[in-house]
């Protein structure tokens, strides 16, 4: 394993992150963790090197705080770097500046610990950063928890525009910053780059796109793989790494297979190099993503629960399937299973009755309503 600086923070993190919003539940589609096996796929990657973990209040219906406090029983926190998050960004969870104070106390309760050595402020974007985390004047609050030794270093995750971000960043508040970069969204690599100089710690995700770049690609991309290679993954790695000012790439790992190979990846000799063969792939990949889909979907699942019991997430891969990944077949299969089988829970797209709560939870801005029209046609169509 590899690690780098995380910022002015000095801390030395491995590069590879173990990101805990997909942790293994015990159906498919549903977010009850199977709590057994989270426990061994961490411990597992804390073992072999990752000493990076990163978590969120909501996560998993808020179970993914608990799973992983019990993870890092028996000595295991003291080998990490333990991130969470503020839910100051997250929909209806913060009404008064008293909340941060609460919601710190019961996370670090709901972890078992006695600090969090990052902690960010979850999902920012302009709105929430200027009318709760100023208007509220959080960062008096943050300060405050740190002198109390509850936490060690402040930072933000962050879904909106780069010169929102610039703005963010020349606060001069903030030590780490998350932020999504991967090869089919290079958006904040400007701003990557402005605040590695600024002296931020600077970690990433959707290193794969959310699972864009982990399927197996249509005919028409397979030109591009690495030999030994049936999806993209490899390459995801090597061009977010590959990038100098990136601290830490985060990855959710919810399987043993997922877990191993991001580990041997990241432990090659040229984890962090490319050649300009794979930098012309890389660049052929981007083209192409763009070409064959505007669904932008990471899967993250804020969306979620729709009142009204659509399932977004869901309905959003299966189209990604099938516009991407060529697989004509099986999603509209799926999507027929809605409402008549146990799986896929939830319902289709026509339950939608257009009451806008998911588009204001969406960190990537997404116009759901249309688009969930637009996979309705797509997928209950016949050839």
């Amino acid at each position: 394993m590899y690690y780098r600086t995380l910022g002015k923070t000095g801390i030395k993190v491995s590069v590879l992150g173990f990101g805990c919003m997909r942790l293994p539940t015990l159906k498919p589609g549903e977010e009850a963790i199977d709590r057994k096996e989270a426990i061994r796929l961490i411990r597992k990657g804390i073992d072999s090197g990752i000493n990076y973990i990163d978590t969120a209040y909501p996560y998993h219906d808020k179970e993914s705080e608990i799973v992983v406090g019990l993870a890092l029983k028996d000595g295991y926190r003291e080998k990490v770097t333990l991130v969470t998050k503020c839910p100051v960004g997250i929909e209806n969870l913060f009404t008064k500046p008293e909340d941060y104070d609460k919601y710190l106390d019961e996370q670090l309760k709901k972890l078992d610990v006695d600090y969090f050595d990052i902690y960010l402020f979850h999902a920012l974007n302009e709105k929430t950063f200027k009318e709760n985390v100023l208007g509220m004047n959080l960062i008096e609050r943050a300060k405050a928890a740190k002198e109390a030794g509850k936490i060690k270093h402040i930072g933000f995750s962050f879904h909106d525009k780069p010169e929102v971000l610039k703005e963010i960043i020349d606060t001069g508040h903030f030590e780490v910053m998350l932020v999504q970069y991967n090869i089919v969204d290079q958006v904040n690599e400007e701003m990557i780059k402005y605040a590695a100089e600024k002296g931020l710690g600077v970690a990433i995700m959707g290193t794969v796109g959310g699972g864009r770049l982990a399927g197996m690609p249509p005919e028409s991309m397979r030109q591009w793989l690495s030999e030994g290679r049936e999806n993209f993954v490899d390459l995801a790695f090597k061009f977010v790494l590959s990038n100098p000012d990136v601290s830490v790439a985060l990855s959710g790992m919810g399987s043993e297979e997922m877990l191993v190979d991001n580990l041997n990846l990241v432990s090659r000799e040229n984890y962090d190099h490319l050649i300009d063969d794979e930098k012309k792939r890389i660049q052929n990949i981007a083209k192409k993503f763009k070409e064959l889909t505007d669904v932008v979907c990471t899967g993250c699942g804020y969306c979620m629960p729709c009142p009204n019991e659509v399932n977004i997430r869901y309905i959003f891969t299966f189209l990604i399937r099938h516009q991407i990944y060529g697989q004509k077949e099986e999603p509209k299969i799926w999507y027929s299973w809605f409402g008549k089988k146990d799986w896929p829970p939830g319902k289709n797209a026509t339950a939608c009755i257009e009451c806008g709560e998911c588009e204001s939870k969406c960190p990537q801005k997404i116009p759901i309503i249309d688009q969930l029209k637009k996979a309705h046609r797509i997928l209950s169509e016949e050839e």
